[in-house]
């Protein structure tokens, strides 16, 4: 190991602009599972929210900017790991039963993938797996 490199310890967090913190919220949590762990505030105003995940999602912070989550809609920021193909399989089948639209889980450069998946603001969310 090379002492210059800089010692790093995975994805701390990812952070996505959101149109409406409350939509957001509820939808992380109705299709993801994530849950509301802390809250971020400018004086009285609510300006941002961090999850997180009960069986090992990366945290995720959502905070209030419509201007840039209008702007950035349609753009995969990041894949969501998956332990296999399996657990692709029931996240896919579980986002169909609450209407989201998907091309189902298909093989990727390397595993499989569930792609196309959309939020409230139209990021496109991407789950992957290598096995």
């Amino acid at each position: 190991m090379n002492p210059e490199v800089p010692e790093l310890d995975g994805v701390h967090h990812v952070k996505l602009p959101v149109t409406d913190l409350e939509r957001s919220r509820a939808w992380y949590e109705s299709r993801l599972g994530y849950e509301q762990v802390m809250e971020f505030r400018d004086g009285d105003n609510v300006t941002g929210l961090l999850m997180s995940h009960p069986r090992g999602g990366p945290a995720l912070g959502l905070w209030l900017d419509p201007e840039r989550a209008s702007t950035v809609a349609g753009f995969d920021y990041f894949a969501f790991g998956a332990p296999n193909r399996k657990a692709l399989e029931e996240l896919a089948a579980r986002l169909t039963s609450l209407g989201e639209l998907h091309p189902g889980v298909h093989p990727g450069t390397i595993g499989w993938v569930l792609s196309h998946v959309k939020d409230p603001d139209g990021h496109e969310l991407r789950f992957q797996c290598a096995t």
